[in-house]
């Protein structure tokens, strides 16, 4: 059972998101205070949080900055603010929704649903397109995945929005996927800051071209998890980065 931590002040909010969340069986947690609710993530195991931007002790902005120093969850952001400068912060600074007030309370369960099926791939699941990348090399006459392609050391599956590296599924938010999926597809391909950030659906005039290099050195850390001597994105200085497949 997913468990769902809920980080909002207005009890009517989150009364509503707790009623709706365990219809849909998941277990969840309610805080007020952001720094209460980062103690809870420190000591148990949460695989969703729901959070307000603007909280009591600080904003949700914040919050996220500090959990990210620690965990990886995803995280979906509430706020009445819904200004495109507001949402791109808000991605930027790791999380993978966004969701303006006022809002339909089921609505955020079938966001919540579709995050975790992203970033919660059963094992089974992950193993089965583990396999399927494998078979593929020798088996013409497998039954296809849709939408799902192999890269050289990579594989993806856009319809479940998994990506496998030598096999082994990344632990990726939205941004890094789309990043990743945009670099891989081309291989040895340049791009420049402004051509990812269009990529992943943010407008280049807004004037965030630098945070892209934050996403890449995010993104090359949980490549070397898995292959630590391996530099799969290269930096084109004065370009941008480009993805060279491994040498076999």
């Amino acid at each position: 059972m997913p468990h769902i931590l809920i980080l909002e002040d207005e009890p009517s909010i989150a009364e509503s998101l707790v009623f709706v969340l365990q219809a849909e069986s998941f277990s969840t947690h309610w805080e007020t205070l952001a720094h209460k609710a980062l103690d809870y993530l420190k000591n148990n195991v949460v695989d969703l949080v729901v959070m307000d931007v603007g909280l009591p002790d600080t904003t949700g902005f914040e919050a996220c900055k500090q959990l990210r120093k620690f965990s990886e969850v995803p995280v979906i952001f509430l706020t009445a603010r819904g200004a495109e400068l507001d949402r791109v912060v808000g991605l930027e600074i790791g999380a993978d929704d966004y969701v303006v007030k006022p809002f339909s309370p089921r609505e955020l369960a079938a966001r919540v649903k579709a995050i975790l099926k992203r970033t919660r791939p059963l094992l089974a699941g992950a193993q089965e397109i583990a396999e399927y990348a494998v078979s593929t090399a020798v088996n013409s006459n497998e039954p296809e995945i849709k939408s799902a392609t192999s890269h050289n050391e990579f594989f993806i599956d856009d319809e479940r929005k998994i990506i496998l590296y030598h096999q082994q599924t990344l632990n990726l938010t939205r941004l890094e996927f789309s990043l990743l999926q945009t670099l891989v597809a081309q291989p040895t391909r340049v791009f420049s800051r402004d051509q990812l950030l269009d990529a992943i659906g943010i407008n280049p005039d807004a004037g965030y071209d630098r945070n892209i290099d934050g996403h890449i050195k995010t993104l090359r850390a949980k490549l070397r998890i898995i292959a630590s001597d391996a530099e799969p994105i290269k930096t084109q200085r004065g370009f941008g980065y480009a993805y060279h497949p491994e040498k076999k």
